[in-house]
């Protein structure tokens, strides 16, 4: 095994992104075209994606429009153009999204107490976007049930049961889920160029967002103000701000509070937009000697081996990667029941953080060139020891992808060509050529926050 140390490590600044990407309407075009050739592939006569605020992804991938107060329905009928469903609310926005489809102003959508006055029944509203007896419909909302061997239950429809019993009226309704989000071959799992480089952008954000916080983070400031200096700045969130210190920070999950953050604490930050989310954790301390005792050695025990195995993980991905070799290679190093892996070692990411995962035991499923993933390695120990962790963004490209990322966006590809440098230089990860970190936070791991100036590395 290669050494793996604390030493003092200088974190570059890859800076913000200047130039904001954009999916112009040709991407979406070119969805449309790719989903309808699935539908003909699995027998299906169309499609309805289900989308609200918390599983927007789906929708959205097809018409750039992202539900915000209400839910939204799309209808996919080959031959017509698109209907999109939205409430009184969502009717007028849907106008900034830039996919090619006709609107239906669908006031069931809409809040409770909105008016009622322009409702038609949805029967007929299905009839007029091109619905038909006897069709085969898929059924779109944001998962499904899978057994533990990976079995896919397409019975098991998790949209709202109005929904279900209106289409069951048309014909048979299966749980369309895969088609969007199969972990090898789902739409949403290969990405466009245009798409990626939004990715890259979100992950800058919250890189430099979990960087800053840990930068400014000290003993006797509140959560809150030790949020603040991660610069939120309004670009659409996907997850909360998960935030905490103290007896909390076992859990991971829950949202900043007003309690001081002591000297001692376990802390852990996390920060999710759409298309990104970066995390760390680790003691409000600078150096091992301020812990308590008995955990002195949390580099030795927890720390060390955990930052091989996220080493071993980027050794390991790589295009046409079986997604079991992945989990192989954290698992060697982290069976041991006390470092609590419960989750699989990485997933694919979209606008949501988590759309399915390649990486589990004995998974056969190939990563391929446009996917975006995440190293999300979590070290739930339920311990003194606390956790550590790693979570930052790449993505899969192959030669052609990767000449029109860097010919397209040549600002990004300035910032991963230096992170590129600087894991291999610095940290002592030499990444593949097909491996685009979109981090710039990529592989730091400070286990020490009041001196962040100290972090693991090879060699």
């Amino acid at each position: 095994m290669v050494e793996v140390r604390v030493a003092d490590v200088e974190l570059p600044d890859f800076g913000d992104p200047v130039f904001e990407p954009v999916l112009p309407p040709q991407v979406f075009a070119g969805r449309m075209k790719r989903l309808l050739a699935r539908l003909q592939e699995e027998g299906l006569d169309a499609v309805v994606i289900y989308g609200d605020r918390e599983h927007a992804a789906n929708i959205a991938w097809a018409t750039g429009y992202d539900p915000r107060f209400e839910e939204a329905l799309l209808i996919v009928v080959p031959g017509r153009k698109p209907v999109l469903f939205a409430g009184n609310e969502g009717y007028p926005y849907a106008e900034c999204a830039a996919g090619d489809f006709d609107r239906v102003l669908w006031q069931p959508l809409s809040l409770m107490g909105q008016p009622r006055d322009r409702m038609r029944p949805l029967a007929d509203e299905l009839r007029a976007a091109g619905l038909r007896k006897n069709m085969k419909i898929g059924l779109a909302g944001w998962k499904g049930f899978e057994s533990e061997d990976g079995t896919f239950d397409p019975d098991w429809i998790e949209a709202p049961h109005y929904l279900v019993r209106a289409l069951q009226d048309f014909g048979d309704v299966s749980n369309a889920a895969l088609l969007f989000m199969h972990p090898e071959r789902g739409l949403r799992a290969l990405n466009e160029v245009e798409q990626l480089a939004c990715f890259e952008a979100a992950a800058t954000r919250t890189s430099n967002g979990v960087r800053r916080f840990i930068m400014n983070a000290q003993p006797g400031m509140s959560e809150y103000d030790a949020v603040r200096h991660m610069a939120l700045d309004g670009f659409p969130q996907s997850v909360h701000i998960n935030m905490c210190a103290g007896p909390r920070a076992k859990y991971g999950l829950p949202s900043p509070s007003s309690r001081k953050i002591g000297m001692g604490d376990p802390i852990v930050v996390g920060f999710g937009l759409m298309g990104a989310l970066n995390c760390r954790a680790g003691f409000m301390v600078e150096n091992a000697s301020q812990l308590p005792a008995t955990i002195r050695d949390y580099v030795e025990r927890l720390v060390a081996p955990y930052f091989d195995a996220a080493a071993a993980w980027y050794d390991a991905i790589g295009i046409d990667v079986a997604g079991g070799t992945v989990y192989d290679a954290v698992m060697s190093r982290l069976a041991d029941p006390f470092f609590g892996i419960g989750l699989n070692p990485g997933h694919l990411i979209h606008l949501d953080e988590w759309v399915h995962s390649p990486m589990k035991r004995g998974s056969g499923h190939r990563l391929r060139s446009g996917m975006a993933l995440q190293c999300d390695i979590i070290p739930a120990t339920g311990t003194d020891y606390f956790m550590t962790n790693i979570e930052d963004g790449i993505a899969l490209a192959d030669e052609a992808l990767r000449a029109s990322f860097a010919r397209q966006y040549p600002e990004a590809w300035a910032r991963i060509t230096a992170r590129r440098d600087f894991m291999a230089r610095t940290i002592g990860i030499e990444l593949k050529p097909d491996i685009l970190p979109f981090s710039n936070i990529p592989a730091w791991l400070p286990p020490f926050w009041m001196s962040p100036n100290l972090a693991m590395k090879r060699g």
